[in-house]
C-alpha cells in the first residue's frame, strides 16, 4: 500500500486493524505518525538493530513496526503461518511501490510462500490534483504520478470535501496516467475490504479480467509535458516467445525505443495478454521497471477464436504507433502500419 501525505492511510489502515471484519490481515507498519495509538504496544529500531514485537489484535488481526525495506519483516512473518491469511505492506509516502513489487520476483524464498496480490494508493481527492500536476526538475518522475502509475487500485479518499467538478478532474487525472486502474471513492477511508483483498493483479487468475479490462482501455494524453501517460495498442496473430522477450528486453533493459523527438520511452508498468507460437492458452505478460514475467492463464483460445495481443505500457515519452510499429516488426520480422 502507497499514499500521498495526509490522503487517508493512516485512518484506513486504523480501520483495518480495529473493526470486525473478519478477515485475518497483518500488516506491516513502516512509519508513524507522532501520538500514534499502536506505537507504544510495537517495537521501534534500537541501536541499529531492528527489533520485532507482533502485537495481536481483538480482531483477529496482526501488527508490527519495521523499519527496513520490509523483506526481512515479511520473511519473519511467515514463521507465524496459520494465523493470518492476508499480509498488508504500507510504504512511505514517497517510496517507489515498484521496488516493493519487484522483490517478490527477485526472492525466491518469499515466492514459494506468498504471492503479490497487488498495489493500492490512497489519494486525496481535495489535493491530490495538486501532488499529481506538480512539475519536477527535468528527468525526475513525480513520486505521486509513479504511485498511481504502478496501482492497481487507487482509493480516492475524502470525497466529501470537494465539489462534483473536482470530484472528476481528480478521476480524469488518475485516469490519463493509469487507464488500467480500479478506481474507488469514499469519505473517511472507509471502504469495503473485499474490494481491496484478493486483487489478483500480478498472477495468471486474472486472465479472464484482465482480458475484459484490456478491450476498454484506450491511449491517454499527459496533462503534463514529459507526463505518464497510458499506452494501448493489439497486433492479430501469434508470435514467438524468444522475440516477444526481445522486444520487452529492449525496451525494459536495454531502452533503445525512442519517440520522434529521439527521447527514450520510459515504461514503469506493462500489462498484457498475447497468443504465444505453440501455447493453447493466453500468456499474460507482466512488467514493473526492468522485471518482467510471462505466465500462461487458464484461458484457452477457442478453434474460432482470432488469435490476438493486447498491450498496455504505462509511462513517459510513449509513443502509440511507434511501439506498434517496433512490436510487429519485433516479433513478426515485419513492418507494420498502426
Amino acid at each position: 500500500m502507497v499514499c500521498l501525505l495526509g490522503a487517508g492511510k493512516t485512518t484506513l489502515l486504523n480501520y483495518i486493524l480495529t473493526e470486525q471484519h473478519n478477515k485475518r490481515i497483518a500488516v506491516i507498519l513502516n512509519e508513524f505518525g507522532e501520538g500514534s495509538a499502536l506505537e507504544k504496544s510495537l517495537a521501534i529500531s534500537q541501536g541499529g538493530e531492528l527489533y520485532e514485537e507482533w502485537l495481536e489484535l481483538r480482531n483477529g488481526c496482526l501488527c508490527c513496526s519495521v523499519k527496513d525495506n520490509g523483506v526481512k519483516a515479511i520473511e519473519n512473518l511467515m514463521q507465524k503461518r496459520g494465523k493470518f491469511d492476508y499480509i498488508l505492506l504500507e510504504t512511505t509516502g514517497l517510496a517507489d511501490p515498484g521496488a516493493v513489487a519487484s522483490m517478490f520476483w527477485v526472492d525466491s524464498e518469499l515466492g514459494s510462500d506468498i504471492y503479490l496480490d497487488g498495489i493500492v494508493s490512497v489519494v486525496d481527492a481535495k489535493y491530490g490534483l495538486q501532488h499529481l500536476t506538480e512539475e519536477k526538475p527535468e528527468g525526475l518522475i513525480n513520486e505521486a504520478a509513479r504511485q498511481v502509475a504502478l496501482a492497481d487500485l487507487i482509493i480516492i479518499n475524502k470525497t466529501d470535501l470537494v465539489s462534483g467538478e473536482e470530484l472528476n478532474k481528480i478521476r480524469t487525472s488518475v485516469r490519463s496516467i493509469n487507464g488500467l486502474v480500479k478506481i474507488i471513492e469514499t469519505q473517511r477511508s472507509r471502504v469495503d475490504l473485499s474490494n481491496v483483498l484478493d486483487l489478483h493483479a500480478f498472477d495468471s487468475l486474472s486472465g479472464v479480467s484482465l482480458q475484459k479490462k484490456l478491450q476498454h482501455v484506450k491511449t491517454t494524453h499527459a496533462h503534463l509535458d514529459k507526463g505518464i501517460i497510458t499506452v494501448t495498442f493489439e497486433v492479430l496473430g501469434n508470435i514467438i516467445e524468444e522475440n516477444l522477450n526481445l522486444f520487452i528486453q529492449n525496451l525494459l533493459w536495454e531502452k533503445n525505443v525512442k519517440d520522434k523527438t529521439g527521447c527514450t520511452m520510459d515504461v514503469i508498468r506493462l500489462k498484457g495478454l498475447v497468443s504465444i507460437q505453440g501455447k493453447s492458452h493466453q500468456v499474460i505478460v507482466q512488467g514493473v521497471h526492468e522485471l518482467y514475467d510471462l505466465e500462461e492463464t487458464s484461458v484457452g483460445w477457442k478453434e474460432d477464436e482470432k488469435r490476438t495481443n493486447r498491450l498496455v505500457l504505462i509511462g513517459r515519452n510513449l509513443d502509440k504507433e511507434i511501439l506498434k510499429e517496433v512490436f510487429i516488426a519485433t516479433v513478426t520480422g515485419k513492418q507494420g502500419n498502426s
